[in-house]
């Protein structure tokens, strides 16, 4: 049975409260949504509060490098075809962003929660999740967290220490495409396997178990020295809009663009069958999501121009993004910053295979455009730099009867253009727009 707000402790209560003032009086004053402020406030009261406030409540973590945003918005829409949902989808993913979500009432509505990867652990002993999906491992910010077989181990000992005590078990809902995933999914009293793809595989070449070199032929892989190998999937992406969903051919509708997307969709069904929602239902739910905080959204930019938003923060999500890319012809805007929410350390440029660009009107901005701008010319792909997203949609040669740019950002450089697009207190424009 769920916990009701009457069976809190007063310290509890008091630190709720506390949560709602200050986030509230965050919000009334401009200076953000509250939702870090509040729940560091709420942790200043009492240090137990996620505890419990989680305890007894039905509860999915989401977690990975790329994808816990949307994942975790599809998940919240699954969920939410059978009543309220706390979700913190909005990506404040450490323990204060997590307390916000939870201290939303009803108290006992079920949870879906996004979860920093480094933080994971912290958050899921305190909320004791009946699921936890894991999408992918890689790098990220290489400053703060470099070693990718860090988080794997973090994540397959945090599996042990669910498996035991009153509230003991948890099922990993995890990518089976990704060793590193299965390395940590192994550590879980359940696995669900799901083949959501891995186009990025650079971060995963050796064996976690013994550093052998891993082969690979399709989306099978093995170790070359021991047993460990990719698991056999119960569902399994099969196309841009279609599943294989334990031998069922599901064909699924999503507004979000990108086989990316697809497998995001199907780990976040699988997560939600755990709560008694069934996969057509959950699909279903999902299908009008159409931009998830800015991300796939088409926005003005000024001059009669519009800018789809997409963001890509490292190797694996740059990846992505130049797949969704790679059969269009509009111009290109990078916008590239490296400040300490996206990593000090850009070296990573080099490792993304700008050379798909080839062909495209490409325009570079942001604080570190010549960092990209000398990556681009070793990659032989033409470019010229701009002051601003605005200048460069300015610039850009548009096609025959078309408005629009598509720009990829990294994390800060995301943030900032989304705060000047936005008018004030009004949601960003959420229409998706197909490739062109």
């Amino acid at each position: 049975m769920s916990r009701s707000p009457a069976r809190l402790t007063v310290r509890a209560r008091a630190a709720l409260l506390a949560e709602r003032v200050a986030s509230g009086t965050s919000r009334r004053l401009g200076r953000g949504s509250g939702e870090m402020i509040g729940g560091k406030v709420a942790l200043r009261v009492d240090p137990t509060v996620m505890a419990a406030v989680a305890a007894g409540r039905p509860a999915a973590c989401v977690s990975g490098t790329n994808g816990k945003t949307t994942t975790t918005r599809m998940l919240a829409a699954a969920l939410g075809s059978r009543g309220p949902v706390a979700s913190n989808s909005g990506g404040a993913n450490m323990t204060a962003g997590v307390i916000h979500a939870l201290a939303r009432r009803p108290l006992d509505s079920p949870a879906a929660l996004e979860v920093d990867e480094i933080w994971l652990p912290q958050v899921a002993r305190a909320v004791r999740p009946r699921a936890v999906a894991l999408l992918n491992i890689s790098r990220d910010q290489l400053d703060r967290s470099n070693e990718t077989r860090r988080i794997a181990v973090l994540w397959r000992q945090l599996g042990a220490e669910l498996a035991v005590g009153p509230q003991a078990g948890c099922t990993a809902v995890a990518n089976c495409d990704d060793p590193l995933v299965v390395f940590a999914a192994g550590g879980f009293s359940r696995q669900i396997w799901v083949s959501a793809g891995q186009n990025w595989t650079a971060d995963a070449m050796v064996c976690p178990v013994d550093a052998a070199l891993l082969r690979r032929d399709g989306p099978d892989w093995w170790c070359s020295q021991c047993d460990f190998r990719r698991p056999t999937p119960e569902i399994v992406v099969t196309g841009l809009d279609s599943l294989d969903w334990r031998g069922r051919p599901i064909s699924l509708a999503l507004t979000l663009p990108g086989r990316v997307n697809v497998g995001n969709a199907a780990i976040a069904a699988a997560t939600a069958e755990m709560f008694g929602v069934d996969v057509d239902t959950a699909l279903a739910a999902m299908s009008s999501l159409d931009a998830v905080q800015g991300r796939y959204a088409v926005m003005p930019v000024g001059a009669g121009r519009r800018a789809r938003l997409l963001l890509a923060k490292n190797p694996a999500g740059w990846v992505e993004m130049l797949e969704l890319l790679e059969d269009g012809t509009r111009p290109v805007v990078v916008d590239f910053n490296s400040r300490t929410a996206d990593g000090r350390d850009p070296s990573w440029l080099w490792d993304v295979p700008f050379e798909r660009l080839a062909g495209r009107q490409v325009l570079v901005c942001g604080e570190r455009r010549e960092d990209v701008g000398v990556r681009l010319a070793y990659a032989d792909v033409p470019h010229t730099l701009h002051d601003s997203v605005e200048a460069a949609a300015r610039a850009a040669d548009l096609l025959p009867g078309d408005d629009q740019v598509d720009v990829v950002a990294n994390y800060t450089a995301f943030r900032d253009l989304l705060r000047r697009l936005e008018p004030a207190g009004v949601p960003a424009p959420s229409r998706a727009e197909p490739v062109r």
